[in-house]
């Protein structure tokens, strides 16, 4: 008797680095709707991005703001790399960097519309409650099963993670103050794709 078929991956396209704007807010904007895909041993993951934050250069909220460090250097590499930290004592978040080599600045990814690999991304995150999956950093980084051993990887290479072109029409994008920080409070460099389900805060900062 034959197992489950297995999915059909998606086609979906590499984004390469000369595509990325050279720019954190430009950037930041420019990810809503790209994807993220994660080809890890057990399966496919991917996602659409419909939320981003921008840290860009001399932003105090930063974590480039205290100058290059060792656990700090994959934001100071060329755009397009994945900067990983662990924060709260519990959970990764899953950033870009966004500018030119030794340049430090990123693009902090908040949320994803999971589109394959869900029950992958059920069984790490312990929820079958679609809604939640992926909806805020530390819930989208757990579902893709992104880590510290992807700090420094290039997400315009070969490898596992890496970013995707956009598989649908972009819906309209919406600005708002960023979520869950204490310097810069006021700065609109949160963007994401309006009345989007996944994306993540308060109702006023989803519509």
């Amino acid at each position: 008797m034959r197992g489950p078929k297995t999915p059909t991956p998606l086609e979906i396209r590499r984004l390469r680095r000369s595509e990325l704007p050279t720019n954190t807010l430009k950037l930041a904007r420019y990810l809503i709707g790209k994807t993220l895909v994660h080809d890890s041993p057990s399966g496919r993951m991917s996602g659409r991005i419909v939320e981003t934050e921008a840290y860009p250069i001399g932003d105090a909220a930063g974590h480039a703001f205290g100058g290059e460090t060792p656990s700090r250097r994959s934001l100071f590499l060329e755009r397009g790399r994945c900067y990983v930290y662990f924060t709260y004592g519990s959970c990764f978040m899953v950033n870009v960097s966004s500018e030119k080599p030794s340049i430090g600045a990123g693009v902090l990814l908040r949320a994803l519309e999971p589109l394959e690999g869900i029950p992958l991304m059920e069984r790490h995150r312990g929820t079958e409650r679609l809604a939640d999956l992926t909806r805020g950093p530390g819930r989208l980084a757990k579902a893709m099963n992104v880590d510290k051993r992807f700090d420094g990887v290039d997400l315009c290479g070969q490898g596992a993670l890496w970013l995707g072109a956009a598989l649908r029409r972009t819906g309209e994008i919406g600005i708002s103050i960023r979520i869950g920080i204490t310097r810069q409070v006021d700065q609109l460099y949160r963007f994401y794709e309006r009345a989007n389900p996944f994306v993540s805060g308060l109702k006023r900062l989803r519509e």
